[in-house]
């Protein structure tokens, strides 16, 4: 009786300790699953996000800020938006107004607007619909229309304007679609390599006939300067024999003569002193 009495008290502890065990695994449960519920009429918004919300699928005109928001589930839900700037890069073939193949690499900077963050969801979806099917297209039919507008030279020589063309054209593009325009860069704009060749051969063709031109430009300077030269030359000449009379030369004479009586070897005959001859010398 004794043992008997004792085994029925220990099955009681264990069938008392295996309840409470199972009192309390039900209690964590019931715990767990309340705070999952109570999550469920939660909803938070990170930072550089828009929440839009949505009432039994239906887009709402509520745009939720950065935070926590309380919400009603089932009835309602969120989709998060990013409304940060984000880099897309795009590669592009266009055509100039001469005809020729324009290849182009653009870095588009963008981001949707916040207050209609909503709007573009309901219209479009979310960011990777926008790339697909917005800003990819807008970004190749711009760069086209615009690129079509100037010669290869002057997509060359003009490429701020040509940038500032995309530029304002995209953003007016873009805005009917609640997307902002930050900024956009032609990263790279090349042509075709027949093109090419035939750009460097025309410019060392004008770099040849530039050449040409300051050659005979310098050899006429040269050959004016020579007939200036000739021509003082001749005109001191002139002077020279006009202003050349007997007084001046007997006065130049009497200035050069070193005081000293020139020697004069003759037949005997009576010889005169020439002073054009001192002057000569």
């Amino acid at each position: 009786m004794v043992l008997e009495s004792s085994s029925n008290v220990d099955s009681l502890k264990s069938s008392i300790k295996k309840n409470k065990d199972i009192y309390i695994a039900v209690k964590l449960t019931l715990a767990i699953l309340f705070l999952a519920i109570m999550s469920n009429f939660f909803v938070t918004v990170n930072a550089g996000e828009r929440g839009v919300m949505m009432q039994f699928g239906k887009v709402q005109e509520q745009v939720l800020p950065e935070g926590i928001h309380v919400i009603f589930p089932i009835v309602y839900t969120v989709q998060k938006l990013s409304v940060r700037v984000q880099k897309q890069e795009i590669s592009a073939e266009a055509s100039s107004k001469d005809l020729q193949d324009v290849f182009a690499d653009v870095a588009l900077n963008w981001h949707i607007i916040p207050e209609e963050a909503n709007a573009i969801f309901q219209q479009i979806g979310d960011e990777e619909a926008a790339i697909e099917r917005i800003i990819d297209p807008a970004v190749e039919e711009v760069l086209k229309a615009v690129i079509a507008k100037y010669t290869a030279e002057e997509i060359i020589t003009k490429r701020g304007e040509v940038k500032a063309g995309v530029d304002d054209s995209l953003t007016l593009r873009l805005l009917a679609y609640h997307i902002a325009v930050d900024d956009i860069s032609l990263v790279h704009v090349h042509f075709s390599e027949r093109f090419s060749d035939a750009v460097e051969a025309k410019q060392i063709a004008e770099q040849e006939a530039k050449r040409g031109e300051f050659l005979a430009l310098k050899a006429a300077k040269e050959a004016e300067a020579k007939v200036n030269l000739a021509k003082g030359e001749a005109e001191v000449q002139r002077l020279l024999r006009d202003n050349l009379t007997p007084e001046l030369l007997e006065r130049q004479a009497i200035e050069k003569w070193n005081g000293k009586l020139p020697l004069i070897v003759g037949d005997g005959s009576k010889n005169l002193l020439d002073l054009r001859k001192l002057v000569e010398r």
